[in-house]
């Protein structure tokens, strides 16, 4: 059978439409759902198999992009989100979803407990000051990570974020992010030669050119950049000059692929 992928859509998602389409593409059966369908109990999260947060403006990102997601995350939904998570299925949250999966405390996992209650993460303005709307490239670092796991070849997408920057409350963290082999995705320059903060191939100026992160089990991705929008050789911005390659659509295979297996 074919995972049931559960899309959650708030007011000013977006882009639903597009990860719905390359789920589909990579073997899922999407399914939308409205958060107040969800605390209406018309719709379960125990009754699917992979979670998507999508991007977007939710709320018209209203005291921060993603704040009031994750508020309604954590108030609404913490517990079957809780349990979503401790069974291991398969999460992404994309560019306005990373936001709110950082911001809610799922990412970078619930391992994590700070006693002040304030995330050892956040993903904060951009460095350039101002929203960035532009294609980048993406090396796949994580083994651990299901989403990105044997992936070896660069993934070229664009990115359309004004918080994106990537940023922790104690640099320590970083070193501990690598060691748990929480680092998913890093920025890069066109040839896969690491970004080393250098604009624009790091568009936001996020640490260690982080692009995405998982929780330590794996299961769990957030990424800032937009796969779900090069999944056709046809989306490629140079394809009519006849350069291709860097889809994401292998991104979702795995999701998928895991999905099925668990």
């Amino acid at each position: 059978m074919k995972p049931l992928a559960l899309i959650l859509q708030a007011h000013g998602t977006n882009r639903d439409l597009d990860v719905a389409e390359a789920l589909t593409l990579a073997g899922a059966t999407p399914v939308f759902a409205p958060l107040n369908e969800l605390r209406a109990g018309k719709k379960h999260f125990s009754d699917y198999q992979m979670l998507v947060v999508p991007g977007g403006f939710s709320y018209a990102d209203a005291l921060g992009a993603g704040k009031l997601l994750a508020l309604d995350l954590t108030s609404y939904f913490n517990e079957e989100i809780a349990a979503f998570v401790a069974a291991g299925k398969p999460v992404i949250g994309i560019c306005n979803g990373f936001q709110a999966l950082v911001k809610s405390g799922i990412l970078p996992g619930s391992e994590w407990k700070v006693e002040s209650g304030k995330s050892p993460a956040t993903l904060t303005f951009n460095q350039q000051g101002h929203f960035e709307c532009r294609w980048v490239n993406l090396q796949p670092i994580s083994q651990r990570c299901v989403w990105t796991r044997g992936l070896n070849e660069l993934i070229t997408c664009p990115v359309a974020h004004g918080e994106g920057n990537f940023q922790v409350s104690e640099n320590s963290l970083l070193s501990t992010f690598s060691l748990n082999d929480q680092v998913a995705l890093t920025y890069t320059h066109p040839d896969g030669s690491p970004a080393n903060g250098e604009y624009p191939a790091n568009p936001n100026g996020s640490l260690l050119d982080i692009a995405g992160i998982c929780n330590p089990r794996g299961n769990v991705l957030g990424l800032m950049p937009h796969p779900e929008n090069h999944i056709h050789p046809w989306q490629h911005p140079r394809h009519t000059r006849g350069e291709s390659g860097g889809s994401g659509l292998a991104l979702f295979k795995n999701g998928v692929k895991y999905a099925a297996q668990g």
